[in-house]
């Protein structure tokens, strides 16, 4: 229960953004409820994630603790032409982590209780100072705050701003991860520790090491995550490709073991024309590619009184950024330190940071889109 002394936020969303809000939130003396419409834990879920500043800082300041090293380091940034041989290399270390190595991480950091899955928002309204959520299965839900850490397909983002959808960039991103001891010794000896790119016309395939999938960063134990961004015309191909197993067809992405046999055979056929040998047998040897949808996505306003709006249900950079994460831990984190108890006047902090964070959003976005549209020879 909320008391003088402990504010309460309700979050819906219980992927990275709702877990980074939740984790940050707690660490300045908030009580905080999660709710996830699924009703399954998504660790499965996600692919690789470069391993940025503000992710490290929101850990910190939040002390999620994790055993291990969060990610697998890379040196070398290299291009290669289509026989594997190198074109460019320059010298760029950074770390690559993992979607289900950072939600584990926080999710073990939070008790149990505040995790509740299966909860579909379906409206809110706010009094005063006060957020009362209506939930799909008739479940009230009253608190402080509203977070709407909801994802590109936000409930409260489309209550808040209704018309507001994402835009499809025009192309796709297709997605695998491969165990490391799966690859053949020849192509896993050209990739290597390598952070690699391929770049062909109206399109890009790049690759690099991500933990495995129980977190373990040692050698043998860890996976090839490669990403192949290709143009897929809006319309019925798009509602084709992201048509699933079952006939159901979805809005942004497909899940690993959801797409149908004739995508993934013509995957592989594109990559045995297109690819570089090392680059075409990681995708070959990929059992279960997944797919999403390259959105464009921004709001006009984050702070809509006592409910915010935060990562992708605000904004949707292009993965080119490598900051669409980053900018979900840089929300969560500045939120916290705004509304931490003790400080007077939170609607006013609440406004400076919507008006700090939208900023940072936009500019990301700009960016994105810039990069996305070079690479993708799109005019």
């Amino acid at each position: 229960m909320t008391t003088p002394d402990r504010p309460r936020a309700i979050i819906a969303g219980g992927s990275l953004s709702g877990l980074f809000a939740a984790t940050t939130l707690r660490a300045v003396g908030w009580d905080v409820a999660v709710f996830e419409r699924s009703p399954d834990a998504l660790d499965s879920r996600g692919g690789g994630i470069v391993l940025q500043p503000d992710v490290l800082a929101a850990f910190r300041f939040a002390g999620v603790g994790h055993a291990d090293a969060l990610g697998v380091r890379s040196g070398d940034r290299i291009y290669l032409d289509a026989e594997d041989g190198v074109i460019h290399r320059s010298w760029m270390p950074q770390t690559q982590t993992s979607w289900n190595m950072l939600y584990g991480a926080m999710r073990r950091a939070l008790p149990a209780t505040c995790i509740h899955a299966g909860e579909r928002l379906v409206s809110f309204k706010q009094t005063g100072e006060r957020v009362t959520a209506l939930f799909a299965s008739g479940r009230l839900e009253r608190g402080d705050l509203l977070i709407g850490a909801d994802g590109a397909g936000s409930t409260v983002r489309s209550q808040l701003l209704p018309g507001l959808k994402p835009t499809y960039a025009g192309y796709v991103a297709w997605r695998g991860l491969v165990p490391e001891s799966a690859l053949a010794p020849a192509a896993a000896a050209r990739l290597g520790s390598a952070f690699v790119f391929q770049q062909g016309r109206d399109h890009l395939v790049l690759e690099y090491r991500v933990p495995g999938e129980d977190g373990s960063v040692a050698e043998g134990a860890r996976r090839w995550n490669w990403v192949w961004y290709r143009k897929v015309p809006a319309g019925l191909p798009l509602t084709e490709l992201l048509t699933d197993r079952d006939g159901v067809a979805h809005a942004f992405s497909l899940p690993p073991d959801a797409l149908r046999d004739a995508p993934i055979a013509a995957l592989r056929r594109d990559a045995r024309q297109l690819l570089a040998p090392s680059l075409r047998e990681l995708v070959l040897a990929t059992e279960a590619p997944f797919i999403q949808a390259i959105l464009d996505l921004a709001v006009r306003r984050m702070v809509f009184g006592r409910t915010v709006l935060i990562g992708d249900a605000a904004f949707v950079p292009r993965p080119h950024t490598a900051g669409s994460t980053a900018k979900a831990a840089a929300d969560a984190l500045s939120l916290a330190k705004a509304v931490a108890p003790g400080q007077r006047a939170i609607d006013t902090r609440l406004a400076a940071w919507g008006a700090e964070q939208l900023n940072a959003g936009a500019w990301m976005g700009e960016r994105g889109i810039s990069m996305g549209n070079e690479i993708m020879g799109i005019a």
